[in-house]
């Protein structure tokens, strides 16, 4: 590890940098972190340029000449999503990154970033999650198909990097959450699921709102913004060939985290839990170790961040009414 961190930081100062995916939770929030790095950032749009169209990427980077390229861009959603359209998460996600890493190497681009996910892990992977636990054991089958590709993505890295000497790194986060997540009942994650919850039966004055499962499984949740944070320290101190577990090394039972949000929302209610739907993995944790060492650690506090994220849904929730 200690080979991997650089004793002299890569400078972004000045530098073209594309973050592919900038409208998204992730990439949005890179693109924030940025500003304050003075460098010029890339964007476009996806009416403008489909990811998925290879001659369109390698034109598109051509003309644009990034010196660095953020991979935040994704097909994601949740488990409904990703049961009932696998061919389109395995399909769009290897085309997305094999457009972006491959004409990233043949442009000479001096440093690549690609996004992983948790989910790349093995479903019984020991506690916490090391890198090394990676291709050690079956996926969770619920997202093999996502799971699969950013392995993919992650072993092209690895690939360009050993063939060619390229600069290509990759990191994976765990549950994220934040500023331009979705709200949306049925495709949203636990965290802007259970907040919109929250904030209903606070409207309605219902007695108690309803979580899945038992309450008992134990996750662990990193805001985008420290995420964000953490992929501009990796771009400046880390060259290596090991996708880099970002957390906050913490974790919290969903009960617990449901009474959290009830707090931060108002609602004073009670917690109603339906046992007869699963609770999924009893627990998902990152190790961080290396992250630490490469002198990293997320800020920002569970209740901090999930407070910011309801006013960021207080506001949009407003404009989307037309208030």
């Amino acid at each position: 590890m200690a080979d991997d961190k650089l004793t002299s930081p890569y400078g972004l100062a000045g530098k073209r940098i594309w973050v592919a995916g900038h409208s998204g939770m992730v990439g949005s929030a890179t693109v924030r972190r940025l500003a304050s790095e003075n460098c010029e950032i890339l964007t476009v749009p996806h009416a403008k340029l489909d990811l998925r169209d290879q001659a369109g990427v390698g034109a598109w980077m051509k003309h644009e000449k990034p010196d660095v390229v953020v991979v935040a861009a994704a097909t994601v959603g949740g488990i409904h999503a990703n049961s009932t359209r696998p061919a389109d998460f395995i399909y769009d996600n290897l085309a997305i990154e094999t457009n972006i890493i491959h004409a990233a190497f043949q442009l000479g681009v001096e440093k690549l970033l690609f996004m992983g996910s948790a989910c790349i892990y093995p479903r019984e992977a020991e506690q916490p999650m090391v890198e090394e636990a990676l291709l050690t054991g079956p996926l969770e089958p619920t997202n093999e198909w996502y799971a699969i590709a950013k392995i993919a993505g992650i072993k092209l890295c690895q690939a360009y990097r050993k063939q060619h000497g390229s600069d290509f790194i990759s990191a994976q986060p765990n549950n994220l959450y934040g500023p331009n997540d979705n709200f949306d009942l049925q495709g949203g994650h636990v965290i802007p699921a259970l907040m919109r919850k929250a904030h209903e039966a606070k409207l309605s004055g219902a007695p108690a709102y309803e979580l899945w499962g038992s309450g008992t499984p134990k996750r662990e949740f990193l805001h985008v913004d420290d995420l964000a944070d953490a992929l501009i320290h990796i771009l400046k101190y880390y060259s290596g060939p090991v996708p880099l577990n970002i957390g906050t090394g913490e974790e919290v039972t969903i009960a617990e985290l449901a009474r959290t949000i009830a707090d931060v929302v108002g609602f004073t209610g009670n917690l109603k839990f339906d046992t007869s739907k699963p609770d999924g993995s009893p627990r998902k944790l990152l190790d961080d170790t290396r992250m630490k060492k490469l002198g990293w650690r997320a800020s920002i506090s569970l209740r901090d961040g999930l407070a910011e994220t309801y006013r960021w849904f207080l506001d949009h929730e407003s404009e989307r009414r037309g208030h």
